[in-house]
């Protein structure tokens, strides 16, 4: 596995330089259209879901306006992302959980995130990070993969078992700019299904790349 010494000299370095401005992409304005675009998100892309969130976010301005619709309106509203029935039941039930024990806010502690429905550990720290500018690593898909491939996590390791181990090794300032430089770097640099291993500056440090390239 890849020291702290060598991820910070080695691996941080190179991602930031590729991607200097790494952000969110999911479109929003504050932290409810924020979670709500996060939740949708699951097992889908962001570019759907900023398609989507473009209309949903003029016409639902707030979690009262979720609710004053019947639910099949809402999944209408949603149905072109995957499991659009699932993700509006549980879209109506965080919007009744927020006005009857948050005032209707998002709640900035992650503890009282992970308590809406729909809201899990991930989405909590992309809105943690992302909305209220807290130090976090949410470990998506991209970011599990590049940090096994890189040998930073072990294969085995569980989602959990990921985020303690970048928790760990990486500086806590830099959490928040390496999740979204990962995910860049997963996005559009190492893809599950063809990684660009012949110009990647890590590929001396990547199992999947040193396994590729000798191929």
């Amino acid at each position: 596995m890849l020291t702290k010494k060598q991820i910070e000299e080695e691996v941080l370095v190179e991602m930031e330089k590729m991607f200097p401005d790494a952000h969110c992409e999911l479109t929003h304005e504050n932290p409810f259209e924020l979670t709500i675009a996060v939740l949708l998100s699951a097992q889908c892309t962001d570019v759907l879901v900023n398609k989507v969130t473009k209309n949903l976010f003029k016409k639902y301005k707030s979690p009262e306006d979720y609710l004053a619709v019947p639910i099949e309106e809402l999944e209408q509203d949603i149905k072109s992302i995957g499991l659009y029935r699932t993700k509006a039941k549980n879209i109506k039930k965080l919007c009744q959980s927020l006005i009857e024990e948050f005032g209707g806010e998002i709640p900035k502690e992650r503890d009282q995130l992970v308590l809406l429905a729909g809201v899990g550990r991930k989405t909590a720290n992309v809105v943690t990070s992302v909305a209220f500018n807290e130090p976090a690593i949410a470990v998506d898909t991209h970011v599990e993969r590049v940090s096994k491939r890189l040998g930073i996590c072990r294969w085995k390791d569980s989602v959990l078992e990921v985020e303690k181990t970048l928790m760990r090794k990486i500086p806590k300032q830099l959490w928040s700019d390496t999740h979204h430089r990962f995910i860049f770097f997963g996005r559009y640099h190492c893809k599950a299904q063809s990684p660009q291993c012949h110009v990647c500056p890590l590929a001396h440090l990547c199992r999947e790349g040193k396994k590729r390239l000798k191929s």
